[in-house]
């Protein structure tokens, strides 16, 4: 029996009990070894955290005023549906890929978060939305005449992983991995699985077990 109802809950649950070393570690056992994007995608606030769906978007650098600004960004947040998570990369990070009203539209669509790779602008504007947005620092060069979105829920890749529209994307101060859409279920329940088993594991070295005890009666360290 599933421990959740529907993805809202399921989403729900992830960021109550789960933090991303677990779930990397779930990922690894499995044979999914690239899943974290690289580490210099950071939350703007240390304790922002964010599980949702990825909604896939590619960005091409530009070099002067084009004929339909922006590119396809409008049209790509205005499709944004509940429980996504707005996740774009590409070009050569000339200028900012995420601001004040990108995160204003998003948010009252119902997404939960965005992740850039790339840099964000209006950082007091964004974060007293309270709403979490991961990038690489903020920056705050206009993307108009040096970027535009030129596709969206498509395959795009970030550092070793490719990630597809729908997948999930799990969030927090230790980082941001994706995990592939076919295998949720089995990752999340078996990450709960191993937070609860670490929390005894934690309980018992307090109480006076060695680190090998541990880990030969636990198998968790």
């Amino acid at each position: 029996m599933s421990l959740w109802q529907n993805e809202t809950e399921m989403f729900q649950l992830m960021e109550e009990k789960l933090y991303t070393p677990v779930v990397g570690d779930i990922l690894d056992v499995m044979g999914y070894y690239h899943q974290f994007l690289p580490q210099d995608v950071r939350p703007m606030r240390e304790d922002m955290k964010l599980a949702g769906k990825a909604m896939t978007v590619l960005m091409i650098d530009v070099f002067s005023e084009q004929k339909k600004p922006f590119g396809l960004l409008t049209e790509a947040l205005d499709q944004l549906e509940t429980n996504e998570i707005y996740l774009a990369t590409g070009g050569t990070k000339r200028c900012a890929y995420w601001g004040e009203l990108l995160t204003a539209t998003a948010r009252m669509r119902g997404a939960v978060g965005a992740v850039v790779n790339g840099w964000h602008r209006d950082t007091p504007q964004v974060l007293e939305q309270n709403w979490p947005v991961f990038s690489n620092g903020c920056y705050a060069q206009d993307s108009s005449v040096r970027t535009q979105v030129v596709d969206f829920r498509c395959p795009i890749e970030i550092g070793q992983v490719t990630i597809h529209d729908g997948d999930i994307v799990f969030g927090d101060i230790d980082g941001v991995l994706i995990i592939p859409a076919g295998i949720a279920t089995e990752v999340i329940e078996k990450s709960l699985e191993k937070a609860a088993g670490e929390k005894v594991v934690r309980k018992a070295i307090e109480n006076g077990m060695s680190a090998t005890e541990a880990f030969r009666t636990f198998g968790i360290l």
